[in-house]
């Protein structure tokens, strides 16, 4: 279960890897300033008549968007992530499985439609998983990082697969690797809650997604 996540790592200096781990970065921290201007500002306006306490937009703000940022990073970058999911993928096939025919890329707009897909999809149960950590403390945040690594787990494995079939065999395919698939998704998950770590997490994924296609469908084992 751990060998596709291990070979991921053992390549993470791979400079294909470290331009999509530096894009997602800077797009993730992008959107959660812009989420920051956007709840800090009007509450700015709202107290400037008030002194000292026009100050409390700006760090509304912040605390808001970290908040979020800690939620929610998880499936901004698996959605960025899932549009270079062909430059990782070629990546980890160009150093284990040379002999690999390469693969057909969907077109931007499919990749784009599948990872904004994935991103809501998870946005939407990890909103769930938030609010069982709140109703059930403890027992809520075991459901979120389980329905995270479903949802990271499935999301980038037909990512991944669909790179060399179309939807149906992708579908079929994830549920006769199910166990491997969601072995990775709750790694990934549970390194997508720590801190920095997390920077890595979505990109990681898509590497180990390619070794559990490739080891099913090249060597068969």
């Amino acid at each position: 279960m751990l060998h596709p996540l291990g070979r991921a790592l053992a390549q993470i200096d791979d400079p294909a890897f470290l331009r999509v781990i530096l894009a997602s970065a800077a797009c993730s921290a992008l959107g959660f300033l812009l989420l920051a201007a956007a709840i800090g500002w009007p509450i700015h306006l709202a107290l400037s008549e008030h002194g000292w306490l026009a100050w409390l937009g700006p760090v509304v703000g912040g605390l808001l968007a970290a908040l979020a940022a800690l939620l929610l990073f998880l499936p901004v970058a698996a959605a960025i992530a899932s549009l270079f999911v062909e430059t990782v993928a070629r990546a980890v096939e160009a150093r284990w499985y040379p002999a690999m025919p390469p693969g057909r890329p969907a077109s931007f707009a499919e990749q784009a439609i599948d990872g904004l897909g994935l991103g809501v999809r998870l946005l939407l149960w990890q909103c769930l998983a938030a609010l069982l950590a709140l109703l059930l403390p403890g027992l809520g945040a075991l459901l979120g990082w389980a329905i995270a690594a479903w949802g990271v787990g499935r999301g980038l494995f037909l990512a991944v697969a669909m790179r060399r079939m179309d939807r149906a065999r992708a579908t079929a395919l994830y549920r006769a690797r199910r166990p491997a698939v969601l072995a990775q998704g709750a790694i990934i998950a549970a390194c997508g809650m720590v801190p920095v770590l997390n920077l890595f997490a979505a990109v990681l994924g898509v590497a180990a997604m390619v070794h559990v296609l490739h080891r099913r469908v090249v060597h068969n084992i």
